[in-house]
This record gives structure tokens, C-alpha cells and sequence, in this order.
């Protein structure tokens, strides 16, 4: 019986699986120095995926500088795998225009000149990035050493089945929708962001504009969706007001032929092709993400969390069984971005305050973030209340707000998005800066010092729910220009804003979706309704055949989360602390392995900043040692199984 090398299949390759080779090559010394079979099925290019693909709009943009993008496991990772350097997109965009990296296929011109024009600073195109994680694929497979044989399936996982081989050989048969067959030992379902089926709600509202002449658009990955039935000039009902907005400004605008032009002021005017609809946009907050932040620290840097530490996590973990996200990680969390953003204060800016940093320290170490002994504290400190840190009034910006009329909503958004504007980009506010660096350290940290089974069902349901959307609102947001587009939009009277609170219904009466602000009287219809947003996740309804048949097949299921009211499905696949796939009765599905947002895992991204102990590379660390581990403990079997067909 012919000898092959023991098989892991991964089904995706995007950035994710790229990252989990390049730790599988990292940490093979030692763990698993045998010759290895890598299957990768992925459809579109590898390396870059369905998500970060080359073909898509080049106006459409990361909303992470050049600066702050890197798939290197660095030296600042807390794992137990060995870092690697190796150069960021920015140090790789120079590195490629001076020639020192030559492994890179002839760019077309618009990406050389975006090259020539690329600092730390710029917000990169996606075309531009796609080609960064296509050529770390590359390394990352070249570092697995000559042994490990790496192929490509340019193609979609359907199933995964039982072998059933009777000589002890591979356990699994991945099927392929070219009718192709894989076996595998172990299987990796690593897919990034997937599309679900259509929700209830969203087909109801699809069969109303069919049924009327009308348009929707679902819940979609924004550039995948053709806006072509939108007419010029016509009214359009946009709900979402985050990066898919974004994203849906770009090609509805620019995209159709439009283009700005600098203002003496620093902001932009629109000019217009003709071919532009009208948009009415609004969202829970009535008000875009905020926007990146280009100012540096004037004071001492940001230090690591003071409170929120692995210390005040197992001091909590010993003394209760289920911990609760909102009053007890929250406090600590809040005073963690209050301390970094006094700090800035204090030692960046100390005319603007009363008393010196070492003195209020020591004071608000000792206190509650929710005590009215905080509030006095800092209100003795901060003369300008407006200086002051209210993280519920950054979550919520008009709550308790009632508009009068259109015209005070649109005075409210504008007035929002110019200070925002304003706090992130001028020189004179990095208190703005130090409040994101501490927020995300948290978030970065949040999964490694909490496990998730310890938290009740409620606080699983906020993380994965608030949690996220705070994160994502104010350390997310896009780059400072896209804010002036939007206003600039809005001066040229094709972009108007529906307020906080927006909800859309169809009418039947008039065959025409109609929408209004719970905080505004304002309501307004057209034909056109546009939901801007990533689809939620759904295993079961996933427009994934694998992940579909995993669902359906049993081996996989929803995560439950039992509320005082019933239980509940988060839609995301339940999977163990070390990525395991568990069936519905919690038991461990031996040899498959899931990883990525639709995981019930903390989904924290694919690349990350260099040098932030990044938790996406800490999990493709730890769960690359597993892989190599397994195929460790059954090479003997392995070794001996029939050879891939």
C-alpha cells in the first residue's frame, strides 16, 4: 500500500487560512516534521479571497491606513509558536516599487502609481491589498519547506463525509462542485464573511418592490450587488449608515462618473455626472461611523489595560460561575478608555486642565467608572464639559434628542459629522487618539482573558451584539475624507439624512416604501429601498453549500443562548475554545476544525496592526499547534492511507 502524507483541506482561502499556513510553517519544527498534504479549495484567488478579490471597484478603499495592516505574526504576539517578520502593506508597497520584493506579477498602472503615491498614512485600495494577501499566500506556502505539498482547488466545497476507509486511512471526503473529490484528515471550514439566504423580513420587502415596480436590495456584501435598476435622479431609502454605506456611496457617486473637488476650507464639493440617484439614509444612531483619526499623541503613550487585566478577570472567574458583561467587564473596560484619555489630557494638554496627572490618577484608581465620586472627580479636573468623557453619549450621540422638523435633522447630522471631523483630525485633540488605542487593546484582549463559556447567555448576546457595534463605531470607521464626501453629497442636495431611530415599511396603498425617524416627524417614500449592511449570520440559512450540509448533515449547529424567555440563536456556528465543530449535543466533532465571524468563536478579523499582540494571529497560532498536534498523534495511521485522488 502506497505511503502519502496525511492531509488537512482547507475550505476558503482568504486571508484567514493564509495566515493559519503561515503559523502551520512557523511551527512545524518539533510538532510535525513528516511530510504534509495541504488541499485549499477556494474559488476566487488565494490569498485574498472572495471579500478582498482584485475585481472590484478600485475606488473602494481599506479603512485601515497603509501603516496599520500587516499579516505577520510579530514579536509583540503573545503565543506559543515562534514570530516572524516580515513587512506590513506599507514596507511591502515600497519594498515591491524599489524592487527589493520581486515575487509580485506585473501590476496593472493604477496600482503602480498608487504605489509611487502610497505613505504609512494612506488609505490603501482594496485592489492595492488584494495584492498584498496574495503575495503573503505565496510566502506563506513557500515557508511550509519542500515537503509539504500545498495544491489549489480553484473551485467550492459542497460536503464533507464520512471515508469510511476501511484501512484506517483519511476520515473525511470533501466533494467539490466540479464533482472532485478530497479526502482529508483533518478539515479546516474557514470561509470569512458568507452570504446567508434572504431573511423573512428582507424577502417580503424584495416581493413587494417585484410586485410594484419598485427596487431592494438585502443585506449583501456591497459590491457584489448590481444598483443598475436605480435610475438618475431617483429617490432612494438607504438604512445603515456604517462601512457598507460607505461603500455604497462609492459606487453609486464616483462610481457612476461623479467626482470631488477641494474647498478652500478643506472640504470637498461634488460634481456631478447626471447619472446620481438621491439618497435618504439613516440608522439606529442616524449617523455615519466616526471617522479614522489622524492626529498623534502629545503626551505618554498608551500604556496596557491598568483595569481590565488577567488579574481582575480571574479575581472575577474565582469568585462566580457565570460573569456579566454590562456590570462587571464593562466598568473596567469604560475606565480603561477614561484613564488613557485623561492621561492624554492631563500630560498632552495640561493647560486644559486643574491639578497635575500623578494626583488624579491615584484618586480615580480608587473608584468606580459608574460613581458619582468619578464624576467629581473629573468634574473638578475638566473645567470644559465638553472636554469630558461620556461613553453613553458616544454610543448614543442624539438620545433624548426630538427634531422639529427636516431641516433641524439635517442641521443636527451635519453639525456631528464637521465635529467629529474636527476631534479626529486636528492636531489639537489626540484625547480622540488615546480613546481608540485603548479601546481596541481591550477588544484585542477581551477573548484571551474571558472565556466565552463563562459568560451568561445575555452577555454572550451583548459582546457579539453591542460590544461589537460600539467597537466598530468608534474604532472602525472610515477615512477622514469619506466624512467629507458625505457632506459634500449632502450640499449638493443627493444626500439627505432620515435621523436616529429610522425606520422603512412598504406601503400598499401607494406601492412605495416609506420611512421616518422615531425622534423626527419627518416621513418620506420612494420606489427604492436599499439595505446597507453585511447580512447576519445564519449557519443554517447559509448561501454556503458547506456550510449548509454541515448544518443539515447534524455535525454542526447553531450557538443557543438561554434567556429568562427562551432560547435564542445567535446564527453563528458553535464551535470550542480550540475551534473544534460541536455537534448539537456538545459533543466534538474529531478532525473538523471552523474559524472566522460566523463562528461562535470571538471572530476578531484576518490581519491586524503590527506590534498589538493581535488576537486573530494569536488564534491561527494556537490553532495551527492543534492541527500539527492531531496530525501528530495519528500519523502512524495516516501514513499508511491510500493516496489522493
Amino acid at each position: 500500500m502506497q505511503s502519502v502524507a496525511p492531509t488537512i483541506v482547507f475550505i476558503g482561502g482568504g486571508p484567514r487560512s493564509a495566515g493559519i499556513l503561515e503559523r502551520l510553517a512557523a511551527n512545524r519544527h518539533g510538532l510535525f516534521d513528516a511530510p504534509l498534504s495541504i488541499q485549499v479549495v477556494e474559488p476566487h484567488e488565494p490569498g485574498s479571497g472572495r471579500i478582498w478579490r482584485y475585481d472590484q471597484s478600485p475606488g473602494l478603499l481599506l479603512n485601515s491606513t497603509a501603516a496599520d495592516v500587516t499579516m505577520f505574526t510579530d514579536s509583540s504576539v503573545a503565543c506559543e509558536g515562534p514570530s516572524v517578520d516580515g513587512p506590513g502593506l506599507a514596507t511591502w508597497a515600497a519594498c515591491v516599487l524599489d524592487g527589493s520584493i520581486r515575487d509580485v506579477p506585473q501590476l496593472e498602472a493604477h496600482l503602480l502609481d498608487q504605489l509611487r503615491a502610497l505613505t504609512p498614512a494612506s488609505f490603501p485600495s482594496r485592489q492595492l491589498q488584494s495584492k498584498y494577501l496574495e503575495w503573503f499566500f505565496r510566502q506563506a506556502v513557500a515557508a511550509l519547506g519542500p515537503d509539504a505539498a500545498v495544491t489549489v482547488h480553484w473551485d467550492t466545497a459542497t460536503a464533507v463525509e464520512d471515508s469510511q476507509l476501511p484501512d484506517g486511512g483519511a476520515q473525511y471526503r470533501v466533494q467539490l462542485a466540479s464533482g472532485g473529490v478530497l479526502e482529508a484528515d483533518l478539515v479546516v471550514y474557514s470561509l470569512g464573511h458568507t452570504d446567508s439566504q434572504v431573511e423573512p423580513e428582507s424577502a417580503r420587502l424584495a416581493d413587494f418592490a417585484a410586485r410594484h415596480g419598485g427596487f431592494h436590495a438585502a443585506p449583501s456584501y456591497t459590491t457584489d450587488v448590481d444598483y443598475s435598476a436605480i435610475s438618475p435622479g431617483q429617490d432612494v431609502l438607504v438604512s445603515g449608515m456604517g462601512l457598507a454605506f460607505v461603500d455604497l456611496l462609492v459606487l453609486l457617486f464616483e462610481g457612476r462618473g461623479g467626482r470631488f473637488e477641494d474647498r478652500p476650507d478643506g472640504g470637498l464639493d461634488y460634481v456631478p455626472s447626471g447619472a446620481e440617484p438621491r439618497l435618504w439614509a439613516g440608522s439606529r444612531r442616524g449617523v455615519p461611523f466616526h471617522s479614522k483619526i489622524s492626529s498623534t499623541l502629545h503626551g505618554e503613550p498608551v500604556g496596557a489595560p491598568r483595569y481590565f487585566t488577567s488579574a481582575a478577570v480571574e479575581s472575577l472567574l474565582a469568585a462566580h460561575d457565570e460573569l456579566d458583561f454590562r456590570s462587571q467587564l464593562w466598568p473596567l473596560i469604560a475606565k480603561d478608555a477614561g484613564h488613557a484619555y485623561y492621561r492624554e489630557l492631563f500630560t498632552g494638554y495640561p493647560e486644559r486642565v486643574q491639578g497635575s496627572w500623578d494626583e488624579f490618577e491615584a484618586r480615580f484608581d480608587g473608584l468606580d467608572w459608574y460613581s458619582r465620586e468619578r464624576e467629581d472627580l473629573v468634574a473638578a479636573a475638566i473645567p470644559d464639559t465638553a472636554v469630558r468623557l461620556d461613553l453613553e453619549a458616544l454610543d448614543q450621540p442624539f438620545s433624548g434628542c426630538a427634531f422639529p422638523d427636516h431641516a433641524a435633522v439635517q442641521r443636527s447630522v451635519v453639525s456631528y459629522i464637521e465635529r467629529d471631523l474636527h476631534l479626529r483630525t486636528s492636531p489639537d485633540h489626540s484625547e480622540t487618539l488615546a480613546l481608540f488605542t485603548a479601546v481596541l487593546r481591550v477588544y484585542m484582549e477581551l477573548g484571551r482573558l474571558v472565556p466565552q463559556e463563562r459568560l451568561n447567555s445575555r452577555s454572550q448576546q451583548a459582546v457579539h451584539g453591542w460590544w461589537h457595534g460600539f467597537f466598530s463605531f468608534v474604532d472602525s470607521g472610515p477615512p477622514p475624507h469619506r466624512l467629507h464626501e458625505i457632506l459634500a453629497l449632502h450640499r449638493a442636495g443627493l444626500l439627505q439624512f432620515l435621523g436616529p431611530g429610522t425606520w422603512v415599511r412598504p406601503d400598499e396603498a401607494s406601492g412605495r416604501f416609506v420611512a421616518g425617524s422615531f425622534q423626527s416627524p419627518v416621513v418620506v417614500d420612494a420606489a427604492a429601498y436599499i439595505e446597507a449592511r453585511l447580512p447576519s449570520p445564519s449557519v443554517a440559512r447559509s448561501a454556503n453549500p458547506a456550510l449548509t450540509d454541515l448544518h443539515d448533515a447534524g455535525w454542526g449547529t447553531e450557538q443557543l443562548l438561554l434567556t429568562s424567555d427562551g432560547s435564542h440563536s445567535t446564527g453563528k456556528l458553535l464551535v470550542s475554545s480550540s475551534h473544534e465543530v460541536l455537534a448539537p449535543d456538545g459533543g466534538r466533532q474529531a478532525g473538523l476544525f471552523a474559524v472566522g465571524p460566523w463562528t461562535s468563536g470571538w471572530g476578531a478579523g484576518a490581519f491586524a496592526r503590527p506590534g498589538t499582540n493581535a488576537a486573530p494571529f494569536r488564534e491561527n497560532d494556537a490553532l495551527a499547534r492543534r492541527l500539527l498536534s492531531e496530525l501528530s498523534a495519528r500519523s502512524p495511521a495516516a501514513l499508511t492511507g491510500k493516496a489522493l485522488t
